[in-house]
């Protein structure tokens, strides 16, 4: 790899981890939020709700934001917008404030994830898998120092200051993001060069959809949820917050994973299997022993939902050749798949609210991954010309 190549990798990883930590810091102050906003259960899980779908509805409009705004300054725009929406925290903490933060989160984050990938594509070629993997790693990687930071960071700032904090490594990913890609925005072809595909057309592409909306929304209710499920069952607010910055730590070891064997797997089902096999076996731990069993039921969630996030969007991005079809392709799979997984952590407030505990959650999120199990076995390499073939 050459140096601009690696700076380039660089800057794509720092941007990478601003993807979460505006989401990931508010699980283990989610009491201390509801106390000062009133904010009820619901409305708290609102809060992650909304950026997500708001991710997903951008996602939609990739091609549209590609020719617009380019994708090196569509991304500069996305981490622009994370970085205010996160500084805005600091003086704006009413209930208002945080649900207005919380969507300008979800323009940003959405703008970086709808073009980064077909960016990436573009850039990286036959090595775009391995690109992806380190792509998703930040991402989980930045909400595990979010998460393990939160607790403590609270004591000496207070929960705004603490979730403004963020501002800076997004000013930092600002500068890198700049400083690595001036003049790469010719190297991709613009997209008005391309017939655009239908992918509504495809059942392939909804099939992709499906699997990544539900797998990330076990993710991101895991993310908003898991702190203060441990601080219902009698845990501490700090612990609470290391289980969470340890399943998001065991999600980067098993992020690495995905990178070092993904090149080996040019089938990605058996990847698959596994990383769903653990999570299924996490989930029952969540439902059966959540304290006895707290550190098992983390490393196999970490292990099986941080495989699951990379490998979906590999596998989405592994069935067109052509950059920008494929960039088209995760952009959709991406935007209906966040709008489904952002029902998930508003659907568990809701549990909270009506049930008092989110026990009934878990056993939800079981039957989901169950699900895309079944799901899961019939992306074979040899069919992915045939799903996208008008003949």
């Amino acid at each position: 790899m050459n140096v601009g190549r690696l700076w380039l990798t660089v800057a794509i990883l720092l941007v990478a981890i601003n993807l979460r930590p505006a989401m990931a810091a508010l699980g283990p102050l989610l009491d201390l939020i509801e106390h000062a906003t009133g904010l009820d259960a619901t409305g708290a899980g609102l809060l992650t709700t909304l950026p997500v779908f708001l991710m997903g509805v951008f996602a939609l409009l990739a091609r549209f934001l590609r020719k617009t705004l380019g994708e090196v300054n569509g991304v500069t725009f996305g981490v622009v917008l994370i970085m205010l929406a996160c500084i805005s925290r600091a003086y704006w903490g009413s209930s208002i404030g945080l649900l207005a933060s919380a969507a300008v989160v979800g323009l940003g984050i959405a703008l970086v994830q709808a073009l980064l990938p077909g960016f990436i594509k573009g850039q990286f070629g036959a090595t775009t898998g391995r690109v992806m993997g380190f792509y998703a790693t930040a991402i989980m990687g930045g909400a595990a120092i979010a998460a393990a930071s939160a607790a403590r960071l609270n004591e000496s700032l207070g929960w705004q200051y603490t979730l403004a904090v963020w501002a800076l490594p997004a000013l930092l990913a600002l500068i890198g993001w700049k400083a690595s890609t001036t003049g790469r925005e010719l190297a991709v072809a613009p997209a008005s060069q391309q017939a655009p595909m239908h992918f509504w057309r495809y059942r392939r592409a909804w099939s992709l959809m499906v699997f990544f909306g539900l797998s990330t929304g076990v993710y991101t209710l895991i993310l908003a949820w898991l702190p203060p499920f441990y601080i219902e069952l009698g845990q501490s607010r700090q612990l609470a917050g290391d289980l969470l910055a340890g399943l998001t730590l065991t999600e980067v070891i098993a992020g690495m994973l995905v990178v070092s064997l993904v090149g080996k797997y040019p089938d990605r089902r058996p990847l698959l299997l596994v990383a769903l096999g653990c999570t299924l076996l996490g989930l029952a731990i969540m439902i059966m022993s959540p304290v006895s069993l707290a550190l098992a039921a983390i490393v196999l969630l970490g292990l099986g939902v941080g495989a699951l996030f990379p490998l979906s969007l590999i596998l989405a991005m592994d069935h067109l050749e052509q950059p920008a079809f494929a960039g088209d392709l995760a952009a959709f799979v991406q935007g209906g798949g966040y709008m489904i997984a952002s029902l998930m952590p508003f659907l568990a407030g809701w549990v909270k609210r009506e049930f008092t505990n989110l026990s009934l959650a878990w056993v939800g999120v079981f039957v989901t991954v169950f699900a895309i199990t079944l799901l899961a076995f019939k992306f074979s390499p040899a069919s992915y010309r045939k799903a996208f073939s008008d003949k």
